[in-house]
């Protein structure tokens, strides 16, 4: 196509992670931005001149049909994820009874064993030698930033540990993280672990047992936990979480001892609104029946304790697996909603650019058979 000077338009009023002045070659490139005549990005709402389009109309006509396919296929992506982050988080609120009552289950049995000098290996506090860093990522590209950012917070998490003098040792899980690594030779990698499009409680189990047998075989003395935690549709955040050793009362801290459980989840459902299928946010909160404080165990509550962490050990991976899923959804959505946008607007700049050419061309010619039949009478 011999189009020269194209001026393409770049949204940025939809962001959908914060910093995204860091973006890597491996994030998400908007399909509709090219080089123009400034260095700056120009924002469609506040420009106020277009950079000339020098193309002929049959380039034009085919141009236009380009960006129309791109855009259609742009929507139909959008709602395909839009779909998808319904499921995932509806996988993440259908899961938090499970992992509320048993943090209950856990708490009553500490509370019981607070007199008690216990021995179990998962909740053993040592000195850190050496942390396991579980990076979680995603499996395909096209999300904005989603991976670049886990990849960033994964590089600053070994800078501070290569600073406290740590060594560490890194678990990989999704391709993308994987290829990084895997380009990294220098980086100590324990094991590099599949993604799945729908996190399984058999896929939790794989992660749980590598860093099971790394803490209690003390070769790590420490496990964190690094996912992005889905915040809302247009929000997500690389948060890190200790994972082993685990707290006695069943609480999910993060490095520095803080709780970060939290207590409402957010849910999306599809609308039609103006003619189009638009995402409403709903806030749930999930009710949990209240644990008896009069139940006594048949058991020894060592023993409970020994049963019970390894699986709620799991329901964290899990619910880890969850989250990550549902923020990459959420960015991909973001994403193909800000590349539908810049493909509307080229749309119309170009059928601009057409029907002025176009306009032109037809003016010309009545201008030549005006100026013939005058030259003949």
């Amino acid at each position: 196509m011999s189009c020269s000077n194209l001026t393409m338009w770049v949204s940025s009023s939809k962001p959908s992670f914060p910093d995204t002045s860091s973006l890597s070659s491996g994030s998400f490139i908007n399909p509709f931005r090219a080089p123009s005549h400034n260095s700056t990005v120009v924002s469609p709402s506040r420009s106020s001149s277009v950079a000339p389009i020098h193309c002929g109309l049959r380039e034009l006509r085919e141009r236009i049909d380009s960006v129309k396919n791109t855009q259609k296929i742009t929507e139909a992506m959008k709602l395909v994820a839009a779909a998808k982050v319904r499921r995932a988080q509806e996988a993440v609120v259908n899961g938090r009874p499970f992992s509320e009552t048993l943090v209950e289950v856990l708490y009553n049995i500490n509370e019981q064993l607070q007199t008690e000098d216990i021995d179990v290996p998962l909740i053993k506090v040592r000195p850190v030698k050496k942390v396991a860093l579980v990076v979680v990522t995603g499996d395909r590209g096209l999300c904005g930033g989603f991976n670049n950012y886990v990849i960033k917070k994964a590089e600053r998490r070994i800078a501070e540990l290569k600073g406290l003098g740590v060594e560490y040792t890194i678990i990989s899980v999704g391709k993308k993280g994987n290829s990084y690594f895997i380009r990294r030779p220098y980086i100590p990698v324990d094991r590099f672990i599949e993604g799945s499009t729908l996190p399984t409680a058999k896929e939790a189990q794989a992660i749980a047992d590598d860093v099971f047998s790394l803490f209690v075989s003390e070769e790590v003395d420490k496990v964190e936990l690094l996912y992005t935690k889905f915040v809302s549709l247009v929000k997500s955040d690389p948060v890190i979480h200790t994972l082993l050793p685990l707290s006695p009362k069943g609480e999910i801290c993060d490095i520095n001892g803080n709780c970060v459980d939290a207590a409402e989840d957010e849910l999306f459902r599809l609308s039609t609104k103006e003619g189009k299928l638009t995402v409403e946010r709903d806030v749930v909160r999930t009710e949990t029946v209240q644990f008896s404080p009069i139940l006594q165990f048949e058991q020894d509550p060592v023993q409970i304790l020994d049963a019970l962490l390894p699986l709620y050990l799991n329901s964290q991976i899990l619910r880890a697996l969850q989250e990550s899923l549902a923020s990459e959804l959420a960015a991909r959505m973001s994403a193909m909603s800000n590349a539908s946008d810049n493909a509307n607007e080229l749309k119309k700049n170009l059928s601009t650019v057409y029907n002025r050419q176009r306009q032109a061309k037809i003016t010309g010619e009545i201008l030549e058979i005006v100026a013939g039949a005058e030259a003949l009478v």
